[in-house]
């Protein structure tokens, strides 16, 4: 870990929330699995810029990022991209209230991206994104009213069957 690293407080603020009270098992699949995965993109990017890419820690991630390529790609799953823009099109007030990591990355509009499992909002930026934005991405993330909606039977649960409908 690099010892004066602005990256490293925001990964803390990432390993101190908590879904103590909720019940992960009632969300909708593939918004769950969406969230787990913008999470762990977070948890990967902060890593590497905080810690050695050869850490440990790095190279579990890794392990991770390697199953949800053929996660994303499964079944319903497969459908999120589209979700998010079909949002955007359809339901313009929820998709603006999405967090960011999700609308800059599935926004077909947006050229953000993941790039070999980090966060790139200009793939031919090399500077790294600002840990103010990581921050961000952590409190929408973790918003209450955000992660309630996520249950099967909540707002962007039922926007999500409707989808799946059409």
């Amino acid at each position: 870990m690099l010892e004066t690293n602005e990256y490293i407080p925001v990964l803390q603020k990432l390993y101190n929330e908590s879904l103590i009270l909720e019940l992960p098992n009632d969300f909708e699949p593939v918004l769950w699995f969406y969230f787990k995965d913008a999470v762990a993109h977070l948890d990967f990017t902060l890593c590497i810029l905080g810690y050695n890419i050869q850490s440990m820690r790095n190279i579990m991630s890794m392990e991770y990022m390697k199953w949800r390529i053929d996660e994303e790609r499964k079944e319903e799953n497969a459908k999120f991209p589209a979700f998010i823009n079909w949002l955007k099109a359809n339901h313009r007030e929820t998709f603006d209230a999405l967090p960011t990591l999700w609308r800059d990355i599935y926004d077909t509009d947006n050229q953000a991206s993941y790039r070999s499992f980090r966060i790139a909002m200009d793939p031919a930026a090399m500077k790294p994104l600002p840990a103010g934005y990581f921050i961000k991405c952590i409190d929408e993330l973790f918003d209450k009213k955000f992660i309630r909606s996520l249950y099967a039977e909540a707002s962007l649960g039922k926007l999500y069957q409707e989808f799946i409908k059409e």
